[in-house]
């Protein structure tokens, strides 16, 4: 059978069929909701901004003075804001991620509102980001809720009984007023979801990746503990650097021995605080910043975007087409057989699968990068990880441009 035909199949299979009459519907309340969209800067609306090959400042459109824990500073802006784009469902989260050139003296603010019932919401932020340091203090924005909508960290969270069913994104380039530096956006994109309330996923078939194993190197986050305490300090902290870095390790895309140079000569792998330090969020006071990440992966010229899937079966694909996944979930101890420890949230790489289906993981929360390896029951992961209680299947895609993606799963919205 062929591995888009037993995607689809597994997707209808997720929730138990327990009579005839069942079986003639497809169970799609068990699956989340979702869609990813990229978005395209030829359309909506540009106030000082060029399209082609991405977003760039072309003219200011104006002046901002924004005030941080550096001092308050006066930039020049250019700012495109898209046209509205419908979900097809109502959404209780949005998730934006992006790719940006951002050099020193710039850097830029990404924004979203959504429509409900009531009409269009206010703007929330979704994120500050700068790659450099010194000219901002690269963060999420705190406090933003009200009667319509609130945003967790990186993520804007509709209120109950208000979802979302379009949204606008609004990418705003910042730079020294009367220079000469142009900031870029290469790719952004909005993934927006809802997952159903579910404690229990029924397990997923094969989707065609079974008895392959990618090459990712091996990172432990552990081995980091207590380093850098101004970026959270290593170990426990630091699984999402971690796992992001050892995707870039697969591509062969990561921080120079000149990056790094600044990393204590004793540390064992300088890449992984190098991510630590250009991820870190400093409201959040952490480097878990989903989109944060996805950003820097695209420092190193990667197509990199944050998403939700649907089963493992979906992520199959993925690793079936060479790419292997960052995921997110989180479990009580003895959960997840296999891994030892619990966790209110968790990042790990996905790097394959056994030959009976179960998951190849490059756990970063183990005691040294030989113990990163770690193989977990399919029917367990899958559970910890798409649960309405955890992430609901949010993933980091992380590929060159040049290495397309697989299609995507048949009569669903695309979700990468």
């Amino acid at each position: 059978m062929p591995a888009l035909t037993v995607v689809l199949s597994a997707l209808l299979l997720l929730a138990p069929v327990t009579d005839p009459a069942a079986a003639a519907k497809p169970a799609r309340a068990a699956v989340p909701d979702v869609v990813y969209r990229r978005a395209d800067f030829s359309t909506g609306t540009a106030e000082g901004t060029t399209s082609g090959g991405g977003l760039a400042f072309g003219r200011a459109a104006g002046t901002l003075s924004h005030t941080d824990a550096l001092g308050t500073k006066t930039w020049e802006y250019a700012r495109w804001t898209g046209p509205e784009q419908a979900i097809g469902f109502g959404a209780t989260e949005l998730v934006a991620s992006w790719t940006a050139d951002v050099p020193p003296g710039s850097w830029l603010q990404v924004e979203a509102r959504g429509r409900n019932a009531g009409g269009l919401t206010k703007w929330y932020s979704l994120g500050r980001w700068s790659y450099a340091e010194g000219d901002i203090l690269r963060t999420s924005v705190p406090g933003q809720g009200d009667a319509d909508a609130s945003v967790s960290t990186d993520t804007l969270v509709a209120a109950a009984g208000k979802p979302l069913s379009g949204y606008q994104l609004r990418l705003t380039l910042y730079r020294t007023p009367g220079s000469g530096v142009t900031p870029r956006v290469r790719t952004s994109g909005v993934m927006s979801s809802h997952v159903p309330e579910r404690k229990t996923v029924p397990v997923s078939p094969g989707g065609g990746a079974w008895g392959t194993e990618l090459a990712v190197p091996r990172r432990s986050q552990n081995v980091h503990q207590g380093h850098y305490p101004e970026w959270d300090g290593g170990g426990e902290a630091w699984c999402s650097p971690t796992s992001t870095t050892m995707v870039l390790g697969y591509w062969d895309r990561w921080p120079s021995a000149e990056d790094t140079s600044w990393v204590d000569p004793a540390d064992p792998d300088p890449e992984v605080d190098h991510a630590a330090r250009h991820t870190y969020d400093h409201a959040y006071k952490g480097a878990g910043n989903w989109p944060f990440n996805t950003a820097y992966a695209g420092r190193y010229g990667m197509d990199a975007f944050v998403t939700r899937l649907r089963s493992l079966t979906e992520l199959e694909l993925l690793i079936k087409a060479g790419v292997p996944v960052v995921t997110s979930q989180s479990f009580k101890k003895g959960e997840l057989p296999g891994a030892g420890y619990g966790t209110d949230g968790h990042l790990m790489a996905v790097v394959g699968f056994t030959s009976d289906g179960d998951v190849i993981a490059n756990d970063p929360a183990s005691p040294s990068n030989a113990a990163v390896r770690h193989v977990y029951p399919r029917a367990d992961f899958e559970k910890v990880w798409l649960r309405s209680s955890g992430s609901g299947g949010v993933v980091y895609v992380i590929h060159p441009p040049d290495r397309p993606l697989p299609p995507t799963t048949p009569g669903l919205p695309a979700n990468w």
